[in-house]
């Protein structure tokens, strides 16, 4: 790879903003897309280009991608190849679908562009922390050539091997996000309607063997009852149902897995769609007829 590759960027959202941010301050040279201009102009402050159109990303050496889901990647690849020109590589970060992964290899096989499916683990305050992580699968000589990129954006990027492995990981990460996210409720309910405050509570979980980065990092939402979204319950629904449909493929049970996916469908019914995914709390409480008030206690959430 050369010293300082061109870099395309489509979609800045709240995750993709992130990301391409690093890049920029970090020296890379990106040119970033996204289909309403305004979010990616902010970008043009950390020495970013903007493009006008995607298909200006077809010239760079490298193409990072991060939408919403794959009706949207397959949309952007589109415009992205319908030209002459070609990059060298397209790095999708987006969570979609073995199949769809599978088909978008395919795709960019046929054009002669290599391509790295590297979803993350990690929202945007995780990232601005520094703690995002990627999971990368495809030919070991596109990782290679990728990671120095892949670690101005995040210090850990573990490479699981060829084709869509990294699909299969992700999609087990978020599954696994989804049951012990109802499974943190369950327990912060249980505590409090014996008599404990959810902050003493999950100060002893967050200290003990069974913390993490992430129980740390949800501790404010469920202390304070602050539900600013960073992960839908609708987007939890659809990663919980790519995680149902490789279970059936692979003729693996999983029940945990098909319940979390019911309580989140239970969420999305009552019209907690603009709530974080977090608020799967406020559900357990009300099933365990409490009503939860925030506690108004500071407590930290393991990124500062």
């Amino acid at each position: 790879m050369s010293a300082r590759p061109s870099v395309g960027w489509i979609g800045t959202g709240r995750m993709g903003y992130e990301m391409a941010a690093r890049l920029a301050r970090g020296g890379a040279d990106v040119l970033a897309w996204n289909r309403t201009r305004a979010k990616a102009e902010p970008l043009a402050q950390y020495g970013a280009k903007i493009a006008g159109r995607l298909p200006e990303l077809a010239a760079c050496d490298i193409v990072f991608c991060m939408v919403a889901a794959w009706k949207d990647v397959k949309q952007v690849m589109g415009e992205l190849l319908a030209g002459r020109s070609r990059p060298r590589m397209v790095i999708e970060c987006s969570s979609i679908s073995l199949e769809g992964s599978a088909e978008l290899r395919e795709l960019l096989a046929r054009a002669g562009v290599a391509y790295l499916a590297a979803p993350v683990s990690g929202k945007a305050k995780v990232i601005k922390a520094g703690k995002l992580s990627f999971v990368c699968s495809g030919p070991r000589k596109s990782f290679d050539e990728a990671l120095p990129l892949l670690k101005m954006i995040a210090p850990a990027a573990s490479y699981v091997g060829e084709g869509e492995l990294a699909r299969i990981v992700k999609i087990c990460h978020n599954v696994f996000l989804g049951v012990v996210t109802q499974s943190l409720a369950e327990i912060t309910v249980l505590a409090q309607k014996a008599g404990v405050p959810r902050h003493a509570f999950l100060e002893f979980l967050n200290q003990s063997v069974m913390g993490s980065m992430f129980t740390r990092y949800k501790t404010p939402a469920f202390v304070n009852l602050d539900f600013k979204v960073t992960f839908t319950p609708e987007l939890l629904r659809k990663d919980l149902d790519l995680g149902l449909d490789a279970g059936r493929r692979f003729e693996v049970p999983m029940p945990l897995a098909a319940l979390a996916r019911d309580l989140v469908q239970s969420m999305i019914g009552r019209g907690m769609t603009e709530e974080d995914f977090a608020a799967l709390l406020l559900q357990q409480a009300q099933a365990s007829g409490i009503e939860l008030r925030p506690e108004n206690v500071a407590v930290g959430d393991g990124l500062g």
